[in-house]
């Protein structure tokens, strides 16, 4: 099985965080995809690529938006095939 296209980095206590989640469930229930989270609690490599800007989405591994989940958008890029 492969990774979901959509990752969710968070950390516990984060309120965007919690309303980013509520925002992916909006948008995976439209289109079907599932996501992961990952927590930088504990991930070095994360806390240094992400630190301050959390939530960060990545779409297919790569950053989609940072703070607040551009449904719209993600809606969009999920649904529309990439040139």
């Amino acid at each position: 099985m492969r990774e979901p296209r959509l990752a969710l980095i968070t950390r516990p206590g984060c309120h965007l965080c919690t309303d980013a989640k509520a925002a992916l469930d909006r948008v995976v229930a439209v289109t079907g995809d599932q996501w992961v989270e990952k927590d930088v609690t504990g991930d070095l490599e994360l806390e240094r690529e992400y630190g301050d800007r959390l939530p960060v989405v990545l779409l297919d591994g790569k950053e989609h938006g940072y703070w607040r989940v551009e449904e719209e958008r993600l809606l969009h890029d999920l649904t529309e095939p990439q040139l």
